[in-house]
C-alpha cells in the first residue's frame, strides 16, 4: 500500500512541477545600474513562493503556477516596486530585469512604493512622452502582425500612414523624423523592402522574440537622442537563458517560418539567443498584391559573461527581401504597381555591434559600442511605353541602385553621485559612405530625338560624411516629489559643416503616489533626407548638387502632462504639446513644396533642387490614454489623439500637412479564459477598433496629366482634399496549451484583420492607360494565423 501511495505522490509531484514555470532575472539600481544583493522577490498572492537576489543581483523563483503572474520586489532603503502581467508557461523560463530606485529619505520604518515597474520608462532620463512596451504586447494585440511599429500605433499621438506599410507618424511629423536605435546605437531602416532614407516598410525585420522591454519616445527627448524630429524607438535585445537550453519553432502568415535557440555560454554567466525567419506571405495570398514577396531575416545576441576586464556582448540583425511586379500579372487596382510596367525590387540590411560594459567603482560604469551597418536597395522599372505593342516598346524607365555603409562608435559614462544626483555623458560618432545612383525618364524631355523621354541621372554620388553627437545630462531629485532632468546635446553634420547645441529639460512633480504632473522641452535638429541633398540639377549642362548646403531642420517641443492612477490597475494620462518647426527645405521660388511633406512612401521627390532653408511648420494637440493593465483575466487600452499639423512652403500659404489626420481613436481589449480539467490552458479573445480622420492629399490635374502622358498634381492646391475617415476592426482568437508532463508549450492564434471588410482608400492616381483618375484601396479583410511550439 505504501508503494502505491509513494507512486501516486510522485505522479502528482511530476504533474505539479510540469505545470509550473520559472521566473528569474536580475535586480539592479535604476540610477547606477549595478546589481542589488539581498532584495526579496515574491510572487504576489503566494508570498511563500519567493527568492532573494544573490551578490550579482540574480534570482530564480521556482514552481510558479502557469498564467499571468505579478511579483513584488523589496529591499531596505529602496522604494518597493512590482512587475505585473508576467506570462508564465511550461515551455520557457521567464527572464526579467527589474530596476529599483533608492528611497529619497532612508528610514527603516517607512515603506515607499513606486508602483509597477512596467509603467515607467527604462531610460531613467526620460520623464515625458515615453512609453515602455514589452515583446509580449507585440504578439498579444490584434492586428499587429508581430510588428513593433504597428504595436506603437496603438499609443496616443501615434498612427500609421496606411495598412500597406508600418511608417510611424508621431504627432503629425513625417515618418522620416523617426530614429531607430538597437542596443544603444542608431541602425538603418529595420524593415523588409526598405528604401534609402525611409524609416518604414511593409514587413518588419525586427523579431519580437529577441526583444526585451523597450522604450518609445514621442517628443522632448533626453539629451542622448539626436538627429530626430518625430520619435525614437530605443530597442534592446534580451539575453538568452543562462541556465538551460531552450528552443522554439513557429509559423505565421506574416513572420513566416521561424526557428530559435538559446542557452548558456561558458562558465561566467554568458548566454546566447539566435533566431531565423523565412517569410511566405505571398503563398497565403495576404500580401495585397499578385506579386510574390520574398524575405528572410536573422537576429542574434551573444553575452560573453562577466570578466575582470568587463562584460562583452555581440549583437546583430540581417534582413533581405525582393519582389518582382510583372504588369501581365498585376490587377488594375493593385496598390503597389501598374499594368503597363514591370518593377524589380531588392532590399537588404545588416547591422552588427560589439558592446563592452566596464564597472568603475561602486556607482559608475562605462559603456562602449562599435558597430557596422549596411543598407542597400535596387529598383528597376520597365514601362510599356506603347501599351498596344508592349514587347517592342519596353523601356527602362527607372534605375535605382543605392548602398550605404556606416561605422558607429558610441561611448557613455554613467555615474550615480548619490541618491539624489545622477550624471551621464557620452559621444556618438557615425561615419557614412554613400554610393547612390538614381536615373529616371519621369518628367524628362526628349532631347536626343528618339521619341522617348531621356533617361537622366538624377543622383550619382559616392560620398563620405560624418555625424558627431556629444551630450551631457543629469537627473536631480530635488525633493521626494520633485525631479528635474537637464542636459545639452550637440550635433555636427559634415555635409554642410553645421554644428548646433540643443538644450533639453524635463520636470516631474508627484503630488502623491497617484497623481503626477510633468513638463518637458527640447530643441532638436535633423538633416533633410539624404536623397534630396544629393539631387543633381543641370546648371549650364553640368550636374550640380544644389541642395548640399541646406541647414539642419530645427524643431522645438513643449509638452505638459498629467498622470493619474485611477484604481489599482487603472491608469489615465493626458498630454498637451506644441511643436514649432523651422528651416525646412522649400523651393527658391513661390511654391507649395516643403521637405516636411516627404517620407511617407517608398521614395522622395526627384525634381526638387536649389532648395532653401526657409520652410516652417507646426504640430499641436492633446492626447488621452486610459489603460487597464492585465489582471483578473482581462486588459483594456483606450487612446485618443486630437491634433493639427500645418506647414508653409515658399509661397507663405499655411496648408495641411499630409499627416494631418485631425484625430485618431483606438480601443483595444482582451480576455483570457482558463480551460481544461486542470484549468492550466488558456483560450483568449482580443479585439481592436481604430478610426482616424482621412489624410490630406494633392488632387491630380487630369487635363495636364493627359497632355503630358504622366501624372501631374495640382500643386497650387496642395493637400487641399481629404480622404474619407479610416475605420478598421480586428478580432483575434488564441489558444495556449501548457504541457502536463514535459517542458513543452503550444500556442495557436487566428487574427481576423479588418473583419468587416471596410473599404479604406489608399490613393487616387492618374491611369495612363484609361486617361482617368483611379481609386486604389487598402487591404480589405485579411486573416492572419500562427502557431508556436516551445521546448
Amino acid at each position: 500500500m505504501k508503494k502505491y501511495f509513494l507512486l501516486l505522490f510522485n505522479v502528482i509531484c511530476l504533474i505539479s512541477y510540469a505545470q509550473t514555470g520559472v521566473i528569474k532575472g536580475k535586480i539592479i539600481d535604476k540610477q547606477s545600474e549595478k546589481p542589488i544583493s539581498g532584495a526579496t522577490i515574491a510572487l504576489i498572492g503566494s508570498e511563500n513562493i519567493q527568492d532573494v537576489s544573490d551578490e550579482l543581483g540574480n534570482f530564480k523563483i521556482l514552481n510558479v503556477p502557469t498564467g499571468r503572474q505579478n511579483v513584488s520586489i523589496s529591499f531596505m532603503g529602496y522604494e518597493n516596486t512590482s512587475v505585473s502581467d508576467i506570462d508564465v508557461t511550461t515551455g520557457k523560463d521567464v527572464l526579467i530585469t527589474v530596476s529599483m530606485t533608492e528611497s529619497f529619505n532612508t528610514l527603516d520604518e517607512i515603506v515607499v512604493s513606486s508602483g509597477s515597474n512596467k509603467s515607467k520608462p527604462i531610460n531613467k532620463m526620460a520623464i515625458v512622452s515615453t512609453k515602455q512596451f514589452s515583446p509580449e504586447e507585440v504578439s498579444r494585440y490584434s492586428g499587429g502582425r508581430s510588428d513593433v511599429a504597428r504595436l506603437v500605433s496603438n499609443f496616443a499621438g501615434v498612427s500609421t500612414g496606411d495598412d500597406t506599410r508600418n511608417d510611424i507618424v508621431v504627432r503629425g511629423n513625417s515618418p522620416s523624423g523617426m530614429l531607430w536605435r538597437v542596443e544603444g546605437i542608431p541602425v538603418p531602416n529595420p524593415n523588409h523592402f526598405a528604401t534609402l532614407a525611409t524609416t518604414g516598410g511593409p514587413v518588419s525585420a525586427l523579431n519580437p522574440n529577441l526583444l526585451g522591454n523597450s522604450d518609445f519616445l514621442t517628443s522632448a527627448f533626453p539629451a542622448e537622442y539626436g538627429n530626430a524630429l518625430g520619435g525614437v524607438f530605443d530597442l534592446g535585445f534580451r539575453k538568452g537563458n543562462p541556465d538551460d537550453y531552450e528552443y522554439m519553432v513557429s509559423v505565421g502568415a506574416y513572420p513566416g517560418v521561424e526557428a530559435m535557440a538559446e542557452g548558456p555560454l561558458g562558465k561566467t554567466g554568458g548566454s546566447f539567443v539566435a533566431a531565423a525567419r523565412y517569410g511566405f506571405v505571398g503563398v497565403t495570398g495576404l500580401a495585397g498584391t499578385a506579386a510574390q514577396p520574398n524575405y528572410h531575416d536573422i537576429s542574434f545576441n551573444v553575452d560573453f559573461g562577466k570578466h575582470k576586464i568587463g562584460n562583452f556582448s555581440l549583437f546583430g540583425i540581417y534582413g533581405a527581401s525582393n519582389i518582382d511586379f510583372l504588369g501581365k500579372d498585376i490587377d488594375k487596382d493593385d496598390p503597389f504597381a501598374a499594368k503597363d510596367e514591370d518593377g524589380y525590387v531588392t532590399s537588404g540590411f545588416t547591422s552588427v555591434g560589439l558592446k563592452h560594459n566596464l564597472d568603475i567603482g561602486t556607482n559608475s560604469y562605462l559603456k562602449t559600442i562599435i558597430g557596422f551597418s549596411n543598407s542597400a536597395n535596387t529598383y528597376k522599372n520597365d514601362r510599356y511605353y506603347d501599351y498596344e505593342t508592349p514587347a517592342e516598346n519596353k523601356l527602362r524607365f527607372q534605375d535605382n541602385d543605392n548602398a550605404e555603409n556606416r561605422i558607429t562608435f558610441s561611448t557613455l559614462f554613467n555615474s550615480k553621485i548619490n541618491k539624489k544626483i545622477t550624471f551621464r555623458t557620452g559621444l556618438l560618432y557615425e561615419a557614412y559612405h554613400l554610393d547612390a545612383n538614381v536615373a529616371s525618364r519621369d518628367r524628362q524631355q526628349d532631347n536626343d530625338g528618339d521619341g522617348y523621354p531621356d533617361l537622366v541621372q538624377l543622383i550619382n554620388t559616392n560620398e563620405d560624411y560624418t555625424i558627431i553627437q556629444p551630450y551631457a545630462q543629469g537627473q536631480f531629485r530635488l525633493t521626494e516629489k520633485l525631479t528635474f532632468n537637464g542636459g545639452i546635446h550637440g550635433q555636427y553634420f559634415s555635409i554642410n559643416e553645421e554644428f548646433v547645441f540643443e538644450p533639453r529639460t524635463a520636470l516631474s512633480y508627484a503630488f502623491n503616489s497617484n497623481n503626477t504632473v510633468s513638463f518637458g522641452y527640447g530643441l532638436n535638429h535633423q538633416s533633410v533626407a539624404v536623397p534630396i541633398l544629393f539631387l543633381n540639377e543641370n546648371v549650364n549642362g553640368v550636374p550640380v548638387q544644389t541642395n548640399k548646403d541646406l541647414d539642419l531642420v530645427q524643431s522645438q517641443h513643449f509638452v505638459l502632462g498629467y498622470d493619474v492612477r485611477l484604481a489599482k490597475k487603472w491608469r489615465g494620462k493626458v498630454e498637451v504639446y506644441y511643436q514649432a518647426i523651422d528651416k525646412a527645405g522649400v523651393e527658391s521660388f513661390a511654391s507649395s513644396y516643403s521637405s516636411l511633406t516627404e517620407g511617407a512612401d517608398y521614395g522622395y521627390s526627384i525634381d526638387k533642387t536649389s532648395l532653401v532653408s526657409k520652410g516652417k511648420g507646426f504640430n499641436q494637440g492633446i492626447e488621452f490614454t486610459l489603460e487597464k493593465s492585465f489582471s483578473d483575466g482581462y486588459y483594456g487600452l483606450f487612446t485618443t489623439s486630437l491634433f493639427e499639423s500645418k506647414y508653409k512652403g515658399s509661397d507663405g500659404i499655411e496648408r495641411n500637412s499630409p499627416f494631418n489626420n485631425g484625430y485618431v481613436f483606438n480601443a483595444l481589449g482582451g480576455k483570457e479564459f482558463k480551460v481544461g480539467k486542470a484549468r492550466k490552458n488558456v483560450f483568449s479573445i482580443d479585439t481592436k477598433f481604430t478610426t482616424a480622420g482621412g489624410r490630406y492629399y494633392t488632387p491630380v490635374d487630369l487635363a495636364a496629366s493627359m497632355a503630358a502622358g504622366y501624372e501631374i498634381k495640382d500643386d497650387a492646391n496642395a493637400f487641399s482634399k481629404q480622404y474619407d475617415p479610416y475605420l478598421r476592426l480586428d478580432v483575434k482568437f488564441g489558444f495556449k496549451i501548457n504541457s502536463k508532463t514535459k517542458k513543452r508549450f503550444h500556442q495557436f492564434y487566428v487574427d481576423l484583420q479588418n473583419v468587416t471588410n471596410h473599404t479604406n482608400i489608399f490613393t487616387l492616381e492618374y491611369n495612363r492607360i484609361t486617361n482617368s483618375v483611379n481609386q486604389k484601396d487598402q487591404i480589405g479583410f485579411s486573416p492572419d494565423f500562427g502557431y508556436k511550439y516551445q521546448f
